[in-house]
């Protein structure tokens, strides 16, 4: 597929509409983006009202996907049941960031239904309940990303993650990419279940697109690594796929509209590149501690990010270092150095915030709805938006 095509491949003429209507709510200088109470600030990325803790909001549901999350990783094989559970363990599952959105996003679309979807086997029982539903697309959603975890940290040979040894380092690559493949193969089982063709589809698209978001990122030709746009169609695919074809799945399962998946779909995909570009910005400015992780660890795996290709554009003569490539601890150097003396951090964080108010926006946009609940849980998935752009780990 050609690079300058990717976008419009990935949305329809209406939905590119739609992103330019948002757009120019952004850019405008007219009213506040959203007609809600929320208010997000291309500079201060301020929020006016903190209300409800969107964890906080889903706190019982998401102890219960725990629980069966670990329920559905047993394994017959000891050694494979330690692997596939190492990071569903209690006290390393991590945020569940994936899960929150999503099971927010089912309360957030509680809206009229024309017609009920078909029963489906959960736990032995048929049920048409939603939710039921709903929560499993949360379940397949952790199951991928951590298998993708996995995997990717066999392929950077990483030690860490999550503060703790990552399981190639303490199991060895072999039974890691195992594990990954288990957990991989139980998403599927579980995804089956759900008995509705669209939703297979879009999550096994999911799978796809991490496998080819990482194949890019292995063998860019030297144009490639330097394009920006190559850059955010690779993080389209490693990153915000999974939560965007999850969120529309979450408005499919519900009987929505192709407009309110369309919506869901928008939330996800703007949310996941903004949390990646953040993720791009801490790489550079956190600290091992607070990340979980080797900080520079992109950079010094010869990774090039959004600050650098900023960078690069303020000081062209950056782009011999990033050609020679990072292997010589001087180049790391010389690569901070300029980036140090650009706007390359501030550019990209002005990036994320532009995707964090497109997410925003797209809820925004969703049909009105007195009911509590479901504006309780719409201002809680705005509030992920100012959280992704101000996060520090």
């Amino acid at each position: 597929m050609a690079l300058n095509s990717f976008f419009g491949s990935l949305w329809n003429k209406d939905t590119a509409e739609l992103s330019e209507v948002m757009r120019s709510l952004i850019f405008s200088k007219g009213p506040a983006l959203h007609s809600s109470r929320y208010l997000i600030h291309h500079q201060s990325s301020s929020i006016v009202e903190d209300e409800h803790d969107p964890f906080s909001l889903v706190a019982d549901e998401l102890s219960l996907l725990g629980n069966k999350l670990r329920a559905m990783v047993v394994a017959e094989v000891p050694k494979l049941a330690s692997a596939a559970e190492y990071f569903f363990k209690m006290g390393v599952e991590g945020k569940r960031f994936r899960p929150t959105v999503l099971l927010l996003m089912s309360t957030a679309l509680n809206l009229p239904i024309h017609e009920a979807p078909p029963p489906i086997e959960i736990g032995g029982t048929l049920t048409t309940d939603v939710r039921l539903r709903q929560q499993r697309i949360a379940e397949i959603t952790e199951m991928i990303h951590v298998a993708s975890l996995l995997h990717d940290d066999v392929l950077d040979d990483a030690d860490t993650r999550r503060g703790i040894g990552s399981l190639n380092f303490v199991m060895g690559n072999k039974l890691a990419v195992l594990a990954g493949d288990f957990l991989l193969s139980r998403a599927c089982v579980a995804l089956a279940s759900l008995k509705n063709t669209e939703v297979v589809s879009l999550l096994a698209k999911v799978v796809e697109h991490l496998v080819t978001g990482e194949t890019m990122q292995m063998t860019t030709t030297s144009d490639q690594r330097c394009s920006m746009e190559y850059y955010m169609q690779k993080t389209y695919y490693k990153t915000a796929s999974l939560i965007s074809n999850s969120c529309k799945a979450i408005a499919i399962l519900a009987g929505q509209t192709a407009e309110v998946a369309m919506l869901a779909f928008e939330y996800g995909k703007n949310l996941g590149l903004a949390f990646q570009l953040i993720d791009d910005v801490l790489d550079f400015t956190g600290t091992s501690a607070s990340l979980g992780k080797g900080s520079l660890s992109d950079i010094r795996h010869g990774i090039v990010t959004a600050p650098i290709l900023f960078a690069m554009e303020e000081f062209p003569q950056l782009r011999a270092i990033v050609d020679e490539g990072f292997e010589n601890p001087a180049n790391v150097d010389l690569a901070l150095e300029y980036l140090g003396k650009s706007r390359g951090i501030q550019r990209t964080r002005e990036l994320a915030v532009e995707h964090a108010n497109l997410a925003a926006a797209a809820i925004d946009s969703l049909p009105e709805n007195d009911d509590e609940d479901v504006r309780k849980s719409r201002k809680a998935l705005i509030d992920l938006t100012h959280r992704v752009i101000t996060r520090t780990k």
